[in-house]
């Protein structure tokens, strides 16, 4: 079962720029692990330690216990997509991923499938150099999985892709981290880097959120957000009477645009105080902490991006050895399409 654990990891540049201060964190397999925190937080030069790119200047970062450059094999235990691309424009997506997949010793038979995957097929022969960068991405997917990795690095993999692009990856790393997982354990771990936060919050299943380098918070998702903020927002043409209702039981209520809005309760706290005091409703809804809020409270609002997107992606329901998964949407020709950062 893998294992990624940082301790006491700290690096520094020069005398007065600390990028990472003391960083503890675990990453454990059968989930996806979110690696949120604003622009400058940490999280890349974490990355790169990580995958021994970086130095620490003191601590350290393992992986199943082992430093990156002491792994045997490293390719077939962990797949990275950072974010520098090393294409040659002139040579074709196939034999890029031939030339890595003869350096690693792996067989060329895992470049057709790995194209396959991302739904790079039809442009397999095609000239790096005329890739968009949606097709790009996928091109560093397929370079990433083709050692079947028992963990994947992935920093901003949905640059690049559209919407339904961003749906079929979404899909795939929960399928792909799970797999194999139990009651008891196992799976794979999945590491993604991201600003895009409201699509994170789909993903993610474990969150790490950094700020100045340090660790601002880790655990479960869920549990993170299970404490966060309730609202109960109500449409009604007594108004005036539903707050004085809510204010004699002792509960925090106002008016606002239009809303009887009454925070820190849920559905099953107001309803049973609207039929008592038959009080008309025309519309009643509730709402949580999103991982937005709770990461712009964590890191005082900064390095929220919004990205933009390509097409979709292949059908990883082919992957040897991979995630089954529910039929997949109906996919664009990889090259006709484009992407934006």
């Amino acid at each position: 079962m893998p294992t990624i654990q940082a301790r006491g990891l700290t690096k520094r540049f020069g005398a007065d720029v600390v990028a990472v201060d003391h960083l503890d964190f675990d990453a454990l397999p059968g989930g996806v692990t979110g690696f949120l925190g604003p622009n400058g937080a940490g999280k890349t030069t974490t990355l790169r330690m990580l995958l021994g790119l970086v130095t620490p200047t003191s601590g350290s970062v393992l992986i199943d216990g082992h430093r990156y450059r002491d792994l045997p094999n490293p390719t077939m235990r962990v797949g990275a997509v950072l974010e520098a691309s090393g294409f040659h424009p002139a040579r074709t997506a196939r034999n890029h991923l031939k030339l890595i997949a003869k350096v690693a010793g792996l067989p060329f038979s895992r470049v057709d499938e790995c194209l396959d995957l991302v739904g790079l097929s039809e442009a397999g022969d095609r000239a790096v150099g005329g890739f968009s960068m949606g097709m790009r991405q996928r091109l560093e997917l397929a370079r990433a999985m083709l050692g079947k990795p028992d963990i994947l690095v992935l920093d901003e993999p949905a640059n690049g892709l559209d919407p339904q692009g961003i749906a079929w990856l979404r899909d795939f790393l929960k399928l792909y981290a799970s797999e194999g997982a139990t009651q008891h354990g196992g799976g794979r771990i999945v590491i993604v880097s991201s600003h895009l936060l409201s699509e994170a919050q789909l993903i993610v299943d474990d969150v790490i959120v950094l700020t100045a380098g340090r660790l601002a918070a880790q655990g479960r998702l869920q549990d993170l957000l299970a404490g966060s903020k309730r609202s109960v927002r109500v449409r009604t043409p007594d108004a005036a009477r539903l707050v004085q209702a809510l204010h004699d039981a002792k509960l925090p209520a106002l008016e606002r645009d239009g809303y009887v809005v009454c925070e820190g309760v849920t559905p099953e706290t107001v309803a049973p105080i609207m039929v008592e005091n038959r009080i008309a409703v025309y519309e009643m809804g509730s709402s949580t902490e999103s991982l937005e809020s709770l990461f712009f409270a964590l890191t005082g609002g900064e390095g929220m991006q919004i990205g933009q997107a390509a097409p979709q992606t292949g059908d990883y329901r082919r992957f040897n050895d991979g995630p089954q998964a529910p039929p997949a949407a109906p996919s664009h020709s990889p090259g006709s399409v484009g992407g934006q950062r």
